[in-house]
């Protein structure tokens, strides 16, 4: 439990320091770049990843972008974000302007995509197509006036071989600077079938040799980060991160970096034991295809790691994926996130006692069970019907017993009211004295509607709501100093809410030299403090 600081945070913080960031961190793993001397810049498309791991997903993300570098300096001059993986990108020959080609097959029917057409002086961003369609190569003719693309088909049937072939199409515009959304009309964009592969090969190793090369002209090793999605500092200032492609890295209170664990996938869940020796990490292990058996779960991997020097101190014995949940008194419980097997066990783990086996708390589904409480005495989580796991969902707690199993305490449905069509997701939370404030998501078959996301403070443990704060944007973390609520949005702004009722204290949106970032992971490492883990792998202290 948390009590309140002696120095609220009460005005949005500035950014004292930035670790683990370095050139080009803005857009995560590059995809594409092309560099224009003349201008002395680069542009680069990449992504800084979904937000998903096979016990969590976040609706409605978008982590593709577009970065403009200087090549003097690396420093990103403007970034973009992207609804479709980019695939192309031409500077304008004379003017200042960036076409960007964007898509993918959605799946099912069609070669969804934009044309892009970035302004460089305003960022004014223009989306060119009159309809969405996936566009595979962009070049700019000579003269600048006739922009050649290479289109996908519309659709799966609409060719033999959509994956390798499109259409070559010529547009022609006086000022391209000039042209609105929507206004390239389906009639212009109609050509030859040619060959054009989604992804030629090579390009994405192009463009890391091409970072490579830039950033060691800077005397700088450079490699991507992405997807921070666990930080905490512990009370001699060092500051603990789990990220894509590394289970733990601890990093000095001068920020060097003091030793890193790598890891295929990396860490998405961690928990500091209370004496601050070890920490348990929970492991990303995604599904892997096999040939022959198609997508097929990876066992699950739960490490504790040694504080002092990352080595591994033992192994959870789970062979599937799990989510980890903890409590304030070093208690540990492993969930099953496979939706398919409701009846497996909870496995439990507690300081100086062996794993056991604990309750069956039924079927798991990313978007709908998972629940990542902060700061809790008890070990939390959502319940569901037997059947029926994304329905009437209830907050339990799982209480010791003597034998080191658990049993479950039902508390309070997470829904407050019936007055509503959807059920509710779940998401991060936090506990306070007396109180628990969770955020989530009301259920909507066409994805977040406006107003329907929510973070809400319940009395506990009956679960009596005291307050309900409303918005369009998803809460990607929570924590408190005891007297405001803070949240991080997936729009990139960082939401202060005071504790007591709910009102907003401030918003802000996050920036690191005036370019906008995402915060996935946060904590209160001390009054007036924030501590934040960005998608694009950067950790930053306020």
């Amino acid at each position: 439990m948390i009590h309140p600081a002696d120095r609220p945070l009460s005005t949005p913080p500035s950014i004292r320091r930035v670790l683990g960031g370095g050139p080009f961190a803005e857009i995560g793993k590059p995809t594409v770049a092309v560099p224009d001397e003349a201008h002395g810049l680069v542009a680069v498309g990449g992504s800084v990843g979904n937000l998903s791991w096979p016990g969590r997903y976040v609706d409605g993300w978008h982590g593709h972008r577009v970065g403009v570098h200087g090549l003097d300096d690396l420093g990103c001059r403007l970034l973009v974000r992207s609804r479709w993986p980019v695939l192309d990108l031409a500077f304008h020959p004379h003017l200042p302007l960036l076409a960007v080609g964007t898509g993918a097959y959605d799946g099912g029917w069609f070669y969804e995509g934009e044309l892009l057409l970035v302004d460089l002086e305003s960022g004014a961003t223009v989306s060119a197509l009159e309809y969405p369609r996936e566009v595979r190569r962009v070049d700019w003719r000579e003269d600048g006036r006739a922009l050649r693309l290479a289109l996908a088909p519309h659709d799966d049937e609409d060719d033999e071989s959509p994956e390798t072939h499109g259409f070559a199409v010529t547009v022609e515009r006086d000022d391209w600077r000039a042209v609105a959304d929507r206004t390239v009309l389906s009639t212009e964009q109609v050509g030859p079938r040619v060959e054009a592969p989604h992804r030629p090969d090579g390009v994405k190793e192009a463009a890391r040799e091409l970072l490579t090369a830039l950033a060691a002209e800077q005397g700088i090793a450079w490699h991507p980060r992405r997807r921070v999605w666990a930080v905490e500092e512990l009370s001699d200032g060092r500051v603990l991160a789990a990220l894509e492609g590394v289970k733990l890295e601890s990093r000095l209170p001068s920020g060097e970096l003091e030793w890193s664990v790598p890891d295929p996938d990396g860490g998405c869940e961690l928990s500091v034991a209370p004496d601050q020796r070890s920490a348990w990490v929970n492991l990303a292990r995604t599904a892997r295809w096999i040939p022959g058996s198609g997508w097929v779960d990876a066992p699950g991997a739960v490490e504790r790691l040694s504080l002092a020097d990352g080595a591994t101190l033992a192994v959870a014995e789970v062979a599937h994926p799990v989510t980890l949940t903890a409590a304030t008194d070093g208690r540990i419980a492993l969930r099953d996130t496979r939706n398919d097997r409701p009846k497996t066990p909870t496995v439990l783990l507690a300081p100086e006692r062996p794993q056991s086996a604990g309750p069956v708390l039924g079927g798991y589904d990313a978007r709908n069970n998972w629940f990542g409480v902060r700061r809790s005495p008890e070990l939390l989580f959502l319940q569901g019907k037997k059947k029926k796991y994304w329905k009437d969902k209830w907050v339990v707690a799982v209480d010791p017993e003597g034998d080191g199993r658990g049993e479950v305490r039902r508390l309070f449905p997470l829904a407050w009211d019936t007055d509503r069509a959807g059920h509710l997701f779940g998401g991060p939370a936090v506990r306070l004295d007396g109180a628990l404030v969770h955020a989530g998501q009301v259920h909507h078959g066409s994805g977040l509607q406006p107003g329907h996301a929510f973070i809400v403070r319940r009395r506990f443990p009956d679960g009596l709501p005291q307050w309900v704060f409303t918005g369009d944007h998803l809460v990607t973390a929570l924590d408190t100093d005891g007297t405001t609520v803070f949240a991080a949005l997936t729009s990139g702004e960082i939401l202060a809410l005071d504790a007591a009722d709910g009102t907003q204290r401030w918003r802000t949106r996050l920036t690191v030299d005036g370019i906008p970032t995402v915060a996935l992971s946060l904590t209160v490492p001390g009054p007036g403090r924030l501590l934040l883990g960005t998608v694009d792998g950067r950790i930053l202290l306020t």
